[in-house]
């Protein structure tokens, strides 16, 4: 609309204005016989009803400190805004609001139609500078419909056509905006609509309402703290937002090399209007003028770039709020609500343990390195309810583009330590912290810890499927060092390969992956989880914060609880809000958990893996380590009663071997028990850990059986019948036999054995032969039957004519097997 165009309607809206106040003052029946009846049937038609919904207001996130206070890691929000109590804004920022810009406020019925008709009065004048002449109510109507349409859009582009249309330059949305006033007088006191004005109000950017301007532009104070001078100069800003908005000191207008010259001037306006209505003494106004304009910009923790080290539990936080179906119907929604909804969100993040394992990430893992793309993570879980109680990561975290592209690798918006559909990674391979679902499976069928087994390296090619069908796949593990183990406590305390994967293929792998997923153990891309036998060993890249989750469900008596952030929501009327609540499944029996945790327990004494992360506290701790092939992936993952933690220092891409790599703390393959010991030493003097459960005797049955007596068979049948029976075979090889060469001559051990062992088993080479009898021969006999050997005689002397010439005794005694040539001494009887 045209200037002159506008001033013809704003003429008229101007005229119909003084039937609208008279009609908001006056009985109908007083103006019946007026010539604006059909003014006021115009006036009758336009909507007078004003819905002021709820003030967008940001989101606060809150984690603990020691002594049970809460510290704010961020706030989200579309508009910074903290709405204020009447009693909460200084008498100063009122004044100075109804001083400039509707002094007979608290004399009129919503519309002044005095400074209606000075507005109208001034644009005739001058036909460049139109006025509006709204009322304060006029102007909080215009905001609440402003905001109204602002709530009402899903998107920015909606948003933005939205304001348009409640703001366009029109008499009917000035008639609208009037008609309204009035009525919202007629509803609500002069008090409850200053308060809503000076709430709703925009001061710049995304800065709504006097108590976030107050914190925003003058270094955290609040609104009813605010001096004459500070109340005046936000109270200009109102009059245009980005005119006289104090946060860009650079600008030459209104900038801090001008003394914020554009403020300053309508400031002092402001302060003289004051001191014109008598709401200032003269006094006041010559110190406040000769005070300069002094903004202290404190930005508030918008998002969770701004929670620092806490960055990436707090978008853990934000993730659980997008997905969870309980804050909105789709994510948009979800995070609407986080934004404009004034949620008080207090999670479960213990700050001290917090800082505490930063800094142990910090001092022994770099944030970048060189050499590769190196990642680390620390997690820890309360194993009774799931609460996340830290997170930490080798990284700074931001999600802004421009941010990440500024700063290099070591920032990320990337979770390592959640799944990618919480903000996080694909995951990382577990090595052998995975195998203690092996030994959960393993003591579910009935296995003991002592029981023995095969454990050498060797192929292992037959495995049971129960759902998939039997199959043969061969694999051939590798161990990490020679030990050898041979029942569970010791495969456990050693982590040795060969060991788990013999258990392994005792067991139904149908059966393990059900085990293993009763932990919810699930990848952290979102695929199937996989139960090939490599998987026995941790080849399926999963989350820490699952795996920590797990092993927490272990300390717990088997029962695991799914993680959890969020303690406590309160909405903006500080009314109670269900959070996500944990899920709890008895994973394995208790008494399967406590056998388990005795295997773990081992891992923390003599040479066991994990000797290097005890803490030294006391307090009993279960635990596994794992290293995957090449050193890629380090972990060291373990639980007292109170407290898991999970730690993680590998590549997040490329395939760097830790082992041949140190940082500047030490070996970077050893990080972990740096890393791991700190964390847990800090839990174990805040919450203690009671002792694990004692296993059930039964948990180290050793059952004996009968070795079979495999003497004159073939190899390979001799394999077959141990195997059978639930031992180990071991091709002891060739030893010196009377037995045809090739067969079985002798087995090791004997007798009775523990189920599971190992029984060697030697062949005959043939080399020996049965020494023959030669008892009661003649001396020339015995030699004839001897030939071959080397034979000795020693006479006797006998006084039984019938032993006279004859043999009464070899050495070695007939039968014996003797090797051929050995040597035979035989006693021949003399008598007389």
């Amino acid at each position: 609309m045209g200037a002159t165009g506008g001033l013809i309607g704003f003429v008229a809206v101007s005229a119909i204005a003084a039937v609208l106040i008279a009609a908001a003052m006056t009985p109908a029946v007083a103006i019946a016989g007026l010539a604006a009846n059909s003014t006021i049937d115009v006036f009758e038609a336009i909507p007078d009803s004003l819905s002021i919904g709820e003030l967008a207001e940001g989101s606060n996130i809150y984690a603990t400190n020691a002594d049970g206070s809460y510290h704010k890691l961020a706030t989200f929000y579309e508009q910074n805004r903290e709405e204020a109590g009447w009693e909460d804004i200084s008498q100063f920022v009122k004044d100075a609001a109804v001083a400039v810009e509707d002094p007979r406020f608290w004399e009129h019925g919503g519309v002044d139609l005095q400074g209606t008709v000075r507005a109208v009065a001034l644009t005739l004048m001058d036909d460049d500078n139109m006025q509006g002449g709204s009322s304060l109510t006029q102007q909080y109507v215009k905001n609440v419909l402003v905001q109204n349409a602002v709530m009402a859009a899903s998107t920015p582009e909606e948003q933005e056509a939205a304001v348009a249309a409640a703001i366009e330059t029109t008499p009917y949305r000035k008639l609208k905006e009037m008609r309204m006033a009035i009525a919202l007088e007629k509803r609500y006191s002069k008090a409850e609509i200053l308060r809503g004005y000076l709430n709703i109000a925009h001061f710049g950017g995304t800065v709504y309402g006097i108590e976030a301007a107050s914190k925003y532009f003058f270094g955290g104070v609040s609104a009813m703290d605010l001096t004459l001078e500070q109340a005046a100069s936000l109270i200009a800003i109102v009059n245009n937002p980005e005119k006289f908005r104090l946060d860009r000191p650079e600008s030459e207008k209104n900038g801090e090399a001008n003394g914020y010259a554009a403020n300053t001037l309508r400031r002092d306006h402001i302060l003289g209007k004051m001191l014109e209505h008598g709401k200032i003494t003269a006094a006041q106004f010559d110190t406040a003028v000769a005070t300069a304009v002094s903004p202290v910009v404190t930005s508030p923790n918008t998002g969770c770039q701004a929670a620092g080290g806490s960055g990436f539990f707090c978008d853990y936080v934000y993730w659980t709020i997008r997905n969870d179906d309980a804050f909105g119907a789709t994510p948009d929604e979800r995070i609407e609500k986080l934004r404009r909804g004034g949620l008080e969100i207090y999670t479960t993040l213990d700050l001290p343990l917090q800082v505490t394992a930063e800094a142990a990430l910090n001092e022994n893992v770099p944030s970048v390195d060189p050499r590769f793309d190196v990642g680390a993570t620390a997690v820890t879980v309360q194993p009774n309810t799931g609460r996340v109680l830290s997170m930490v990561q080798n990284k700074t975290f931001s999600n802004d583009p421009e941010v990440l592209e500024a700063n290099g690798p070591g920032w990320t918006s990337v979770n390592y330590n959640t799944d990618i559909d919480y903000g996080g990674s694909s995951g990382f391979q577990p090595g052998s912290t995975y195998k203690v679902f092996t030994l959960a499976e393993w003591l579910n069928a009935g296995h003991s810890l002592r029981e023995n087994f095969d454990g050498r390296k060797r192929s292992f090619s037959r495995w049971i499927n129960s759902c998939t069908g039997n199959f043969t796949a061969a694999f051939n593990p590798r161990n990490d060092d020679g030990r050898i183990a041979s029942d569970a406590v010791n495969a456990t305390k050693w982590s040795v390969n060969t060991s788990y994967m013999a258990m392994a293929s005792q067991l139904d792998l149908c059966k393990l992956q059900q085990t293993i997923e009763a932990f919810d153990i699930h990848r952290a891309d979102g695929d199937p989880l996989q139960m090939n036998p490599s998987d026995v060993l941790g080849t399926q890249e999963v989350a820490p914060i699952t795996m920590a989750a797990a092993f927490a469900g272990i300390a717990n008596g088997g029962l695991t609880c799914s993680p959890i952030v969020i303690d406590r929501i309160l909405d903006r009327s500080g009314a109670e809000l269900e959070p996500p609540k944990s899920t709890c499944r008895q994973s394995v029996e208790p008494s399967v958990a406590a056998a388990m945790a005795y295997a773990m327990r081992q891992t923390f004494s003599g040479d066991g893996t994990a000797v290097a992360s005890n803490t030294g506290s006391g307090v009993p701790h279960i635990g596994k380590t794992g290293t995957t092939d090449d050193a890629k992936d380090t972990w060291m993952i373990g639980s007292s009663t109170t407290a898991a933690t999970a730690v993680w220092v590998g590549n997040v891409i490329y395939d760097a071997n830790l082992r041949d790599l140190s940082f500047e703390s030490g070996a970077a393959a050893t990080a972990r028990h740096r890393i791991w010991p700190r964390i847990m030493a800090y839990a174990d003097a805040r919450w203690g850990g009671a002792a694990f459960a004692e296993p059930d005797p039964s948990a180290f049955r050793v059952i004996q059986a009968d070795i079979p007596d495999v003497r004159g068979k073939t190899l390979e049948e001799a394999r077959g019948i141990l195997e059978g029976a639930g031992f180990g075979f071991d091709d002891a090889g060739p030893q010196d036999s009377e037995l045809p060469a090739g067969q079985v001559s002798s087995t090791n051990p004997t007798g009775t054995a523990p189920k599971g062992s190992v029984v060697s088993v030697h062949t005959s080479n043939g080399a020996l032969v049965l020494l023959p009898g030669v008892i009661g021969l003649s001396e020339q006999a015995a030699r004839a039957a001897l030939a071959g050997f080397a034979v000795q005689v020693r006479v006797v002397a006998v006084t039984d004519k019938a032993l006279d010439g004859k043999v009464t005794e070899s050495n070695p005694a007939p039968g014996t097997p003797i090797r051929p040539g050995a040597a035979v001494e035989i006693t021949v009887g003399r008598s007389g």
